[in-house]
């Protein structure tokens, strides 16, 4: 599996405050959401990385793993549900004006679980 730069997906530093990391998800969500975007498997494509990417750095826990491993190493240390694993941006999406359930919708599973399998 190729590293992914989870600073670069989300267009930040790595020196990005909780708050920048949660404003680059909101704007690249928006953007990249199937909702905006039906049938373009490139749009869905990020919206899947950036999701990834917000999951982690969102953590500091993960983020940590992630600033010292890269995500090759997040992924030897934790499953796909693992970095999932708490991570519920509905109210985002909500504040957004995406309601329901877009993970169970996009992805299958409800929550971010969905997003695992198709991953």
């Amino acid at each position: 599996m190729a590293d992914k730069d989870y600073y670069k997906i989300l267009g930040l530093s790595k020196t990005a405050s909780q708050d920048d990391i949660k404003k680059a998800f909101k704007k690249l969500a928006f953007k990249y959401h199937p909702d905006k975007n039906p049938g373009d498997k490139k749009s869905e494509d990020h919206f899947k990385d950036v999701n990834e990417a917000y999951a982690v750095l969102s953590d500091e826990k993960k983020r940590r793993q992630y600033d010292q491993f890269g995500s090759s190493g997040v992924h030897q240390r934790y499953s796909q549900e693992d970095i999932f694993r708490g991570f519920d941006a509905r109210d985002i999406f909500s504040e957004m004006g995406f309601g329901g359930d877009i993970f169970g919708t996009i992805f299958g599973g409800g929550k971010a679980g969905g997003i695992l399998a198709a991953a």
